[in-house]
């Protein structure tokens, strides 16, 4: 059998968009020799749909859409299609959606399989929606079984995970079917486990996400593809990468990462599949790696895919980036000139009192490098005024927090101003060390629709400049090599009121991503534990402040957002 793999970058609620890149793909698959082609996880509405799937009309289009995508299979010589729907459930208890995957050939839906394992952890909620289904089944296409699974539904095999979240495993469940068919034992008639996804990205997750298929392919003997969604919805990103490996866990095709693509594979063409491992053969239960892998290449692309359909699904074509001379705000910037154009991207220069001529200098080489437009509004003549009006309440207090804020605020201000003016999102250009600890301004640096770098540590930040410059300097040498500083008073630098951050950014990896007590991080890192209290305590301190951020794109395996829930007023011991 010759399948399709069809990675597609499909928008929430857009059914006629959705379906035409659907139907694209299959006429593409058709003119290769495709008996089969499939598509991701919930493929004609979007992932994740979150509330629209409370809405009846939503559900209704999307059922209206698969039936009319199920009439073009029966036109000569197209291709059966695979593809992930939202269904209506027919029960009268229980929720009303089924998240499902639709098997149409012959001008109709043949066959539906309903994800039974409903992930509710992290970015994802999908329990608060979807009826879990109660069984599996096999189903024959041309002859041929097919073992069909949705996402979370291939990621319990007990041959992998040290500790599985669920106790069911779909896989296990049809390949206990699979002696029932008939011809099973046939050597020509090989397994197949197809895996419909929609698997978002952090750093290391492919090679996680292959090590875990290819040790179910080499468990079960059978040939496994996984078709991954391609784009970013929101703050997540999805980086494709779908694969197809044989039984002994090779890989036979690989689709491209943060890109539409579509690759077919011939499972004639191949090793036959061999017999499932026995029990003592199984490979030893995998143990996810702390991440220390660079992946700085991945993390650039999927900032730029994140940001360019950010922007554009929500119906922009331009953007505002505040541009201080930093390297926060020029990476971001950097990033947005690749995903969206250097005539689609305008930097701002805000300098106060306190802004280095050398700053100021930076910020214009910047955008000179980068071909984009670049005004300058200085700020001193706000602030002044600004500090008059308050003057009678300030009188007779020191330059303080409140000053630096107030800078912070009014270039916030202007930024708005000039993204209303010409509708143009504006960029923040705070990163996850200081989303972290705080050292950020509410309705300052923090105001704008999309944090870009916001799941970026300070340290990821130069690596990805590294990266950015490889070519050519993109981003002033000054730029990098000087001291970090917000430049809200005279001679300020971000160690005034932060450890270096080559030590803070373990500390926060190891307390933000994977929960570690003080104690332990202290233990691990060998550091101060007056000094990992305080930066635990900047974290705790700072919620506040992260629930009112712009969304964040999340590269790493715990990003501040929808992933991760802490309440506000509490009182804890750190």
């Amino acid at each position: 059998m010759k399948i399709a793999l069809a990675q597609i970058n499909p928008t929430i609620g857009d059914f006629a968009g959705n379906t035409q890149l659907i139907l694209d793909s299959a006429s593409r698959a058709a003119t290769l020799g495709a008996d089969l082609v499939v598509f991701p996880e919930l493929a004609l509405c979007g992932y994740p749909p979150a509330d629209f799937l409370e809405k009846r009309a939503f559900v209704d289009r999307a059922q209206h859409a698969l039936y009319q995508i199920a009439l073009k299979t029966a036109a000569p010589g197209s291709p059966s299609i695979l593809l992930g729907t939202v269904m209506p459930t027919a029960e009268s208890s229980g929720k009303h959606v089924r998240n499902v995957a639709a098997l149409l050939t012959e001008g109709e839906v043949r066959f539906v399989q309903q994800k039974m394992l409903l992930p509710f952890y992290d970015v994802f909620d999908e329990q608060r929606y979807f009826e879990p289904a109660a069984k599996q089944s096999l189903v024959t296409l041309h002859g041929q079984p097919l073992a069909i699974t949705i996402c979370e539904d291939a990621w319990n095999d007990k041959g992998f995970w040290q500790r599985r979240l669920y106790t069911t495993d779909p896989v296990e469940e049809l390949m206990r079917h699979w002696p029932d068919i008939p011809g099973a034992d046939d050597p020509g008639l090989p397994r197949i486990i197809l895996n419909i996804s929609a698997s978002p990205f952090w750093k290391d997750k492919r090679h996680l996400r292959q090590q875990m298929l290819a040790a179910l392919a080499r468990r079960h003997g059978a040939f496994v593809a996984m078709v991954n969604q391609v784009g970013g919805n929101d703050s997540l990103i999805f980086d494709g990468s779908s694969i197809v490996l044989a039984p002994d866990g090779r890989v036979l095709a690989q689709a491209a990462s943060f890109a539409d693509d579509l690759i077919l594979f011939d499972t004639a063409a191949d090793l036959p599949a061999s017999t499932p491992l026995p029990a003592t053969d199984r490979p030893a239960a995998y143990t996810p790696p702390r991440l220390t892998a660079d992946d700085t290449p991945a993390i650039w692309d999927a900032l730029v895919l994140g940001t360019r359909d950010y922007v554009r699904k929500c119906g922009f074509r331009k953007a505002l980036v505040g541009l201080s001379g930093g390297i926060d705000s020029a990476l971001v910037a950097a990033i947005a000139v690749q995903a969206l154009g250097k005539e689609n991207v305008r930097g701002i220069g805000m300098p106060s009192q306190f802004s280095s001529q050398g700053s100021i200098d930076d910020a214009r080489a910047l955008a000179t490098n980068l071909g984009i437009a670049f005004d300058l509004l200085p700020i001193e003549p706000a602030f002044a005024q600004l500090s008059t009006t308050l003057q009678p309440l300030f009188g007779g207090s020191s330059f303080g927090l409140a000053e630096e804020n107030l800078q912070s605020r009014i270039r916030g201000t202007l930024l708005m101003s000039l993204s209303n003016k010409f509708n143009a999102l504006v960029l923040t250009t705070g990163n996850k060390s200081e989303m972290s600890t705080g050292y950020c301004t509410l309705y300052g640096d923090m105001v704008g629709a999309l944090a870009v770098i916001g799941d970026v540590p300070k340290t990821r930040v130069y690596a990805l400049a590294a990266h950015c410059n490889r070519a050519a300097e993109i981003i002033p040498k000054a730029t990098i090599e000087k001291h970090p500083s917000a430049e809200l008073r005279p001679d300020q630098k971000d160690t005034d009121s932060l450890p270096p951050y080559e030590v803070l950014d373990p500390i926060l990896e190891a307390y933000v991503e994977r929960y570690n007590s003080a104690e332990e991080i202290a233990a691990d890192l060998g550091a101060p534990i007056a000094t990992v209290r305080s930066v635990l305590q900047l974290v705790e301190r700072s919620e506040y402040k992260r629930q009112q951020a712009a969304p964040v794109l999340k590269v790493t395996s715990k990003s501040f957002g929808m992933g991760r829930r802490f309440p506000i007023a509490v009182k804890v011991q750190v």
